[in-house]
């Protein structure tokens, strides 16, 4: 009601509210089974105030479907469910009752996938994806010109199709190669838009916004607490994730999950093998937090991929997850964690092969086999 908005616009009710909201969020870093020092604890608390960020931004900055803007939500100081380091995340809110177009250029990152979705992240914690278009299927220009129609009914060339409850886009570009690939530079626009201008701002916006912002801290937060703890019955090991769930919550269709959660002591290291090696777009590891956000990528490697790793003569892989450098290829750093959780994606692969992880003694890795 715009008229209660503004009595608590007026009062400062609108604030007391979102301040006590944002208070209760803080409850779920001292969830009985997160881990209770100080290291962890801290790092729990700048998370909420990341995810905060992120939510003002997308409810109060970046709300209206009649003017979508193409914003990357998550990146190297905004981190939640196990964030790619090797991915470009962008995101739009839509309505299914517009039709919208992307247009830009492609350019020459190895994958890019446009999704329609419902996001729930603020009031379930599930992300449905309804639609789903990716570069081998797109009608690409010479020079890498592209134009991508989303709607619910389907149009000739490259179509994105929405749902019925669809409120958003994901543009994901997934690199091998940061340093030499040249990202996809897109932005979508509604169709029909004409010279059509957003309203001004408003009591009933703000309140509505803030709001969001926080119960998307929230709903995340718990979300992503709750997996972490289902991760501690196969410590140390990674086996393959529920793929359903992970298709729920916002995973790629193309990429098939594996989940766990990781613990070394001081002198101890974690070897993974994977024997094979499948044919694939491409595939990576990554080390993350208790808060499943990815370690600190711009200052320590904490991750690898297809076109990083270095291979043994048989074509298999094997990744070592230390606090010191081993002196072994594929070092993954613990960047001053004991713990926290972990992924492997095989990505675009028609098979999905199992994982050999064990924990060791760091002095013990000399006697492995090359």
């Amino acid at each position: 009601m715009p008229a209660e908005s503004e009595q608590k616009v007026l009062d400062g009710t609108v604030w007391d509210e979102f301040c006590d909201a944002l208070k209760e969020a803080g409850r779920i870093v001292q969830s009985q089974k997160a881990p209770n020092d100080a290291f962890n604890q801290a790092e729990g608390y700048r998370y909420l105030t990341r995810l905060l960020r992120g939510g003002l931004e997308s409810f109060l900055e970046f709300r209206d479907p009649a003017f979508p803007q193409l914003r990357c939500g998550a990146h190297e100081t905004i981190k939640l469910g196990a964030d790619n380091p090797d991915n470009r995340y962008e995101s739009a809110p839509i309505n299914p009752k517009y039709d919208y177009r992307i247009i830009g250029n492609r350019g020459t990152v190895d994958y890019l996938g446009i999704s329609s979705i419902i996001n729930k992240y603020a009031s379930g914690g599930t992300m449905e994806v309804t639609g789903h278009i990716d570069h081998r299927q797109m009608e690409i220009g010479p020079n890498g010109e592209l134009e991508i129609v989303l709607s619910k009914t389907e149009k000739p060339g490259n179509w994105l199709p929405l749902g019925e409850h669809s409120n958003s886009i994901t543009v994901r570009q997934t690199f091998q190669d940061r340093i030499n690939e040249k990202r996809a530079d897109l932005k979508i626009e509604r169709i029909d838009a004409d010279d059509a201008r957003p309203e001004p701002f408003s009591a009933e916006k703000l309140e509505r916004g803030l709001q969001g912002a926080v119960m998307f801290v929230k709903g995340s937060a718990q979300m992503f607490e709750n997996w972490a703890e289902s991760f501690l019955p196969t410590l140390n090991d990674l086996p393959p994730a529920d793929q359903d769930y992970c298709q729920s919550i916002g995973g790629d269709p193309n990429i098939f999950y594996f989940h766990s959660a990781w613990q070394l002591a001081p002198d101890e290291v974690l070897v993974i093998d994977a024997p094979h090696i499948p044919e694939c777009q491409t595939w990576n590891f990554q080390l993350d937090n208790w808060w499943m956000e990815s370690l600190d990528y711009r200052h320590h490697t904490i991750h690898v991929n297809k076109h990083t790793a270095q291979y043994r003569d048989d074509g298999s892989v094997r990744v070592v997850v230390a606090h010191t450098d081993p002196g072994l290829p594929n070092w993954i750093e613990t960047a001053g964690h004991d713990m926290g959780t972990m992924c492997w994606r095989w990505i675009g692969a028609d098979e999905h092969p199992l994982l050999n992880v064990r924990v060791m003694k760091q002095e013990q890795l000399a006697s492995l086999e090359d």
